[in-house]
This record gives structure tokens, C-alpha cells and sequence, in this order.
């Protein structure tokens, strides 16, 4: 797990190393362990180490093989990476270190960018051939490693986050009209490649692309879950109760596999289903002083802000060494602009300061967490599911975006300046082409492919990823291992919506967990005090959209900012979202990072 970073000229100048080291610099939290760069020619590459699997400088990065004619960085973890190299060994090749990373340049040379179809794993990745001048970049299925990029026709610059590419200089930094939209509509997120900046573009998930020495090249889809009950044959017939031990087993595996690691790993706790599973599924298997890890803050508006009694409970029933970890509202405000600046693109949700919080505490403890995001996506947990059972498909579009979209397009005229607005309503173009991609059943599964391979990615996937690699702590997430995924995609839409959602993972866990935590309400991380904007929260939103940098961007109309101003609860979005936060925090993010 780490930072990387590089460059790669197409107009026979030599890569700027120095920009490349200013990229790699930026990310020094995210591997706070080491630091290497490599240039040769009209190539360089960058890396901030964390170390996790084989602590020796034999794993340093950037990795380069002469014998080979490879020079790879790497930001992630191959969990498969004992029997690749088990088998790349029976192929003769020859192994110096016991990392995943060597692992990689050695299965790349040997099956080329269609390596990624053997990884088990989350990670993104740059290779370069020293004899056919090409760089490819990787990344995984479900998007949990980032990859951005910025190109013009000079050279092509990436890294493993958009604050890096900032700070190696020449970016276009304007505000991509498309993206502003999906901002203020698509649930604050914006989905595929696009970035709030015009000039930053993210790999897929999911992709690799090979990169030409001219700048030119191609991009593949390696990988996309086929949400019908036929994709996988081996699980056509199943009864409703061998669906579920599937789902555990499956389960089972992911969590096991995301053990691999030569330091302690630990449980990041919410006592919600999908946490405490992985609890009980690493006791069952017999892991021994488990350390978990839970949060709480203040309450405040009348909503409380900790759900402690269930994460004492499952701690109680597994025996863990559980660290109850209670912030007080001064620590909230520091803490909520440190998370800006800890964020690759603006991110809405108020998980976002709780994560960050959670993490700089678990960081003393230890280096990996398991994590439970991804169920509700890959599992139908959200509440938006269950009216799309038995809409025609024509109709899955209207319906999802009247429970999901934070506004209708025609809404966004009160809000954004007139020379902001786009004249097509360009999150709802996104979301109808989605869904009417084929490999999708019904309306739902056309709607949980959306929610696993987009929305899930710009949303939980990213906040995890950027608030734990702040603290240099590793986020792995077994929910969204893809093998697991593949079967839930499959899985009747019947047993995924039983019980509000989720119904096949809470009768699986039933005979493990509490009927306390597997019924309880659906909760989240609470931070009250972020949802309400009041206090020090108001005067930093107010103060961010009434500056100068706010009034020569000109976003937002100024009649709107003063109303929210005047009136700050007084709007919220379809999903609950306060619209003044929504609009504050991008300009703090525009603002924290220079832009």
C-alpha cells in the first residue's frame, strides 16, 4: 500500500524528475515508510512506500528488473501473490524478495497486461518496458486504488492522488461544466473518468492502458460483473439456503484472503452487520487477540453520536482487545479540515471526518484494517432498492434518480451561476446509458451494477482509501472482493431485498452473530455535528463561499449562498445532504488545495 507516481514524455525531451518527486512528496502519508524515484530517458517514476508485506528494502519501489527490461511501481495488495509466485517459479523465473510487488513485474512479463486477470487483490500500476518504450497502467475491478492522470501532447503525468498531479505543476484547473453537474446531482460524487477539474482524468476501474512512446495506445474493460441468474452456471438452481451458505463461504474466503500481511491487521468496528461479520468470521477462524476499533462523537440536533452498545457487544461476544475511541467537538473542526485536505476529489458525506478521525487513532495501533464497505451496494442495503422490484427497465432511470439524485437538473437554475449550466441534463444521460447497457436482468440489477461499478467507486470506496492512507493506515475490504461480488451479482433479487435489504447476508449471519446486530436499524457513522451546519462549521462554510477566490470562481449564485447563509437549514438535498455543506465543501476543497 502506497503512493505512486511518474511521467512519460512523447516529444523526445527527458521526464521531468523533479516534478515527478514534487508528485511523490505530496503523497508522503500515504507511505510514510520510504521514498524512491527512477528516471530513464523520457520516463519517471515516483513512490512513497508503506510497508506491509516483505518490511526488507528488497521490496523497495520503484522496482526495476535489468534481466527483465521492467521498471514497475505498485500501490496496493495481490492478496493471490504466494501462489503466483509459486507458479511463476515453475516457469523459471527467479525471485530476490517475498513481495507482491516483485510478484507483479514477473507475472506482467510473463502474461502481459492480461495479467490482471489472474490478481486477487486491490491495485493500481504503472510498468514500463525498457525495450518497447510502452508504460501500462492498471487498475483493479472494483476501483479501490486510485488512478489519476493528466496529458497533453507533451507527456502524460499520474499518480495516486489528484493533489499530487497539483503539486507537480501545469494542470489545467478549470471546473469541467459535466462534472459540477454530477456534483450537484449525482449524490455529490462524479462517477467514470471525469474529475471536478478539467485537466484530470481518473483510470476506470476495472482498466488497463497501454500507453504507446508517441502518446498513442489503447484501454481495455478487463472486467465487469454480469448481474443475471445465469452468469455463473455452477450456482443455477440453488435453493434459498444454499444461496446463503454460497454468500458465507464466498465471504469466508474474502475475509481470509485479506489476512496476508506481515504486520498485525485489525477490524475497523461500526457494530452494523456487515463489520461485525468480519469479526466473527476472523474468530471463527481462529484469529486471536483481534484488535477492533469504534467511534464516537457528541450528539447534537437531537441525533445521538456514537452506537457503541453494538460494537460492545459484538467485541464481548468474539473477545477482541476493542478500542472505544470518543472525539469531543473541539477535535471535530481541526479534524474536518485536515479531511479536506486529506481528500483526492470534494467528497459530501460526513463519514468522511469520522474516518479520518478513526483512522489517525487506529494508525497507532496498527497498519491494516478490515472494513465493511461495499455490502449495501453489492447486497441491495439501501433503501432506493426495493421500489425498483418489477419496474419495467424503461422506467429504472426516473425512478432511481427521484430517490438517489439530490436534485432534478431543472433545479440546478436556482443554484449554479447561468454561465455554469449545462444545457442537458447530463447525470441523467449517464445514468439512462448505464442501465440500458445489456448483462443486466431486471431494472434493480440493472440499477446494483450502477451502484457496485460507479457510484460505490466515487463514494465509499474513494473516502475510505483517502482518509486511512492519511494516517498510512491500509483499508482492505472484503465485501468487495470480486469473486464475492460476481456472486452477489448473480444472486435471486428476492433473497438480496428480503428483511429492508441485505436479507441473503442477514440469514447467513445468523447463526454467528447476535439477533441484536443482524435486525438492528440501519446505521451509519454519526457525526452530528457535521450534519447540522451551525457554530464553527457555519462560519467556516460561510468564510469559504464569501471569500474572494469564491466570488471570482462565481459557482453558485450569490442570492442562493446568501438565503442558505441567512437560513442554513433550510435546504437539503433528496438524500438528506445539506445543500449548504454540498456547496461549502467544494469550495473549501477548491480553496485548501490551491486551486
Amino acid at each position: 500500500m502506497c503512493g505512486l507516481s511518474g511521467e512519460l514524455r512523447f516529444d523526445g525531451a527527458e521526464a521531468d524528475i523533479g516534478a515527478v518527486g514534487r508528485m511523490a512528496e505530496a503523497m508522503h502519508e500515504r507511505g510514510p515508510d520510504g521514498s524512491g524515484l527512477w528516471s530513464q530517458g523520457p520516463v519517471a517514476l515516483g513512490h512513497r512506500r508503506l510497508k506491509i508485506i516483505d518490511l526488507s528494502d528488497k521490496a523497495a519501489q520503484p522496482m526495476v528488473d535489468g534481466e527483465l527490461g521492467l521498471a514497475v511501481v505498485f500501490n496496493g495488495c495481490l492478496y493471490n501473490y504466494g501462489e503466483l509466485r509459486d507458479e511463476l517459479r515453475g516457469a523459471g523465473y527467479r525471485f530476490y524478495s517475498t513481495s507482491d510487488t516483485e510478484v507483479l513485474m514477473k507475472a506482467f512479463h510473463r502474461w502481459g497486461p492480461a495479467c490482471v486477470d489472474r490478481f486477487k487483490g486491490m491495485f493500481a500500476f504503472a510498468v514500463h518496458e525498457r525495450d518497447t518504450g510502452r508504460l501500462t497502467l492498471g487498475r483493479d475491478r472494483l476501483g479501490i486504488k486510485p488512478m489519476y492522470v493528466t496529458e497533453n501532447a507533451r507527456r502524460l503525468r499520474f499518480a495516486s492522488s489528484l493533489p499530487a498531479l497539483l503539486a507537480a505543476g501545469e494542470v489545467d484547473t478549470g471546473i469541467d461544466p459535466v462534472a459540477l453537474h454530477h456534483y450537484m446531482t449525482f449524490h455529490s460524487l462524479v462517477p467514470g473518468e471525469r474529475t471536478i477539474l478539467s485537466g484530470v482524468r481518473k483510470l476506470p476501474p476495472a482498466t488497463v492502458r497501454v500507453i504507446e512512446p508517441d502518446g498513442g495506445g489503447a484501454e481495455h474493460r478487463y472486467w465487469e460483473p454480469s448481474h443475471t441468474r445465469g452468469a455463473l452456471p455452477e450456482h443455477a438452481g440453488l435453493s434459498d439456503t444454499e444461496w446463503r451458505r454460497a454468500v458465507l463461504d464466498a465471504l469466508r474466503v474474502a475475509v481470509r484472503r485479506r489476512m496476508v500481511a506481515d504486520v498485525p491487521v485489525g477490524v475497523l468496528l461500526s457494530g452494523g452487520l456487515d463489520s461485525s461479520l468480519i469479526v466473527a468470521l476472523l474468530a471463527e477462524q481462529g484469529q486471536q487477540d483481534l484488535a477492533t476499533f469504534s467511534i464516537g462523537f457528541e450528539p447534537a440536533g437531537g441525533e445521538p453520536g456514537e452506537e457503541f452498545a453494538y460494537s460492545d457487544l459484538v467485541a464481548r461476544r468474539f473477545g477482541t482487545d476493542h478500542h472505544r475511541i470518543r472525539i469531543p467537538d473541539a477535535r471535530l473542526m481541526e479534524g474536518l479540515q485536515d479531511a479536506v485536505r486529506a481528500m483526492s476529489e470534494p467528497m459530501v458525506s460526513h463519514d468522511c471526518v469520522a474516518f479520518y478521525l478513526l483512522s489517525q487513532e487506529v494508525a497507532r495501533h496498527v497498519k491494516v484494517v478490515q472494513s465493511g464497505q461495499g455490502a449495501d451496494e453489492v447486497f441491495a442495503g439501501y433503501s432506493w432498492f426495493p421500489p425498483l422490484a418489477g419496474v419495467p427497465r424503461e422506467e429504472a432511470a426516473g425512478v432511481y434518480a427521484r430517490a438517489f439524485f439530490d436534485r432534478p437538473h431543472d433545479g440546478l437554475a436556482a443554484i449554479l451561476s447561468p454561465d455554469r449550466l449545462l444545457d442537458r441534463d447530463a447525470s441523467g444521460d449517464f445514468v439512462r446509458a448505464h442501465l440500458a447497457r445489456p448483462g443486466a436482468e431486471t431494472a434493480l440489477d440493472a440499477v446494483l451494477r450502477l451502484e457496485t461499478t460507479a457510484m460505490l467507486v466515487d463514494d465509499p470506496v474513494k473516502r475510505v482509501d483517502n482518509m486511512t492512507m492519511a494516517h498510512g493506515l491500509e483499508a482492505r475490504t472484503p465485501f468487495l472482493d470480486h469473486e464475492l461480488v460476481e456472486l452477489a451479482a448473480a444472486c435471486p433479487a428476492e433473497l438480496k431485498l428480503a428483511h429492508g435489504g441485505k436479507g441473503v447476508l442477514k440469514d447467513a449471519a445468523r447463526r454467528l452473530l447476535p439477533a441484536e446486530v443482524v435486525d438492528r436499524p440501519k446505521g451509519y457513522f454519526p457525526v452530528p455535528a457535521v450534519r447540522h451546519v451551525d457554530g464553527a462549521l457555519l462560519d467556516l462554510v460561510r468564510d469559504a463561499l464569501t471569500s474572494r477566490a469564491a466570488r471570482e470562481r462565481g459557482l453558485f449564485r450569490q442570492d442562493y449562498v446568501d438565503r442558505l447563509l441567512a437560513d442554513p437549514e433550510q435546504d437539503r438535498a433528496t438524500t438528506g445532504v445539506n445543500t449548504l455543506w454540498q456547496l461549502g465543501l467544494l469550495e473549501l476543497w477548491l480553496q485548501t488545495h490551491g486551486v
